[in-house]
């Protein structure tokens, strides 16, 4: 359920609601640290901040969801693999828009709750952790009360990261701890609304699809099957797009240190 097997490309084709996320907030942490002027406009206009929330600006409430530090490799890294990790499963089980409402909502409330929480008007906060343990929360609820839905090991892992996670949020310095608790209770708390209908978690999905899109119409013999052959270099694709996005996190983690 959480292993992840598929290609570059599969993996975009199967999971686009998460392709896309991933690369959006990779996008703004990478131009942020590449391009510091323009990273610094987007830190401002959406970052969120207590006393700019109360003077009316309650986009901040949302956009901070998508940022993340460009000082540091950690916290992108993290959110970004927990979504690999965690967010393909629920595309299949729940479908693009269910997903992209948990993702929405759990970050939401984790944002408000945050600005209810936080006593001081200059407190500010960023990033995808609340809707990231949103979706933990909503694994949670599935394991202790849909059991159909997920695996006995596939539960065990959730709640051994769900504890060992939660932990983490009071041991670090510099988290924000109503964000995560909150984010992580909207999650539980909207599993017995969109859990209701779900289609248990099929591994061999995909694997049909794939057949099923290389096998449709052939007849047997291709006409064209030597020009195929002059565009081997297709499958080298993903390999090569996988090793860019590896430098980029390499040059941001070197760029952290120094």
């Amino acid at each position: 359920m959480f292993i992840r097997n598929e290609s570059f490309r599969d993996f975009i084709q199967f999971y686009p609601l998460i392709s896309i996320l991933v690369a959006f907030q990779l996008t703004l942490w990478l131009i942020g640290f590449l391009i510091p002027p323009l990273g610094d406009i987007i830190y401002n206009v959406g970052v969120g901040q207590n006393y700019l929330i109360s003077q009316g600006e309650y986009w901040r409430l949302i956009t901070p969801i998508f940022l993340h530090s460009p000082y540091g490799i950690g916290h992108i890294l993290f959110n970004s693999f927990a979504l690999v990790i965690f967010g393909p499963a629920l595309e299949q089980m729940l479908g693009k828009g269910k997903l992209f409402f948990i993702f929405i909502f759990t970050g939401v409330v984790a944002n408000v709750f945050t600005y209810i929480v936080e006593p001081s008007p200059t407190y500010t906060h960023l990033g995808a952790s609340g809707a990231i343990y949103g979706i933990i929360g909503l694994y949670i609820f599935m394991a202790l009360f849909e059991k159909k839905l997920i695996d006995p090991q596939s539960a065990k892992l959730v709640i051994i990261i769900s504890v060992i996670g939660l932990i983490m949020t009071f041991i670090r310095p510099g988290i924000n701890i109503a964000g995560h608790l909150f984010g992580f209770i909207a999650g539980f708390a909207l599993g017995p609304i969109l859990l209701r209908n779900a289609r248990a978690f099929n591994p061999w999905q995909n694997t049909r699809r794939r057949k099923r899109k290389t096998y449709d119409g052939d007849i047997g013999f291709d006409p064209n099957r030597w020009n195929k052959r002059r565009y081997r270099y297709k499958k080298y694709i993903g390999p090569i797009l996988w090793s860019i996005i590896a430098l980029l996190v390499l040059l941001g983690l070197i760029g952290s240190v120094l």
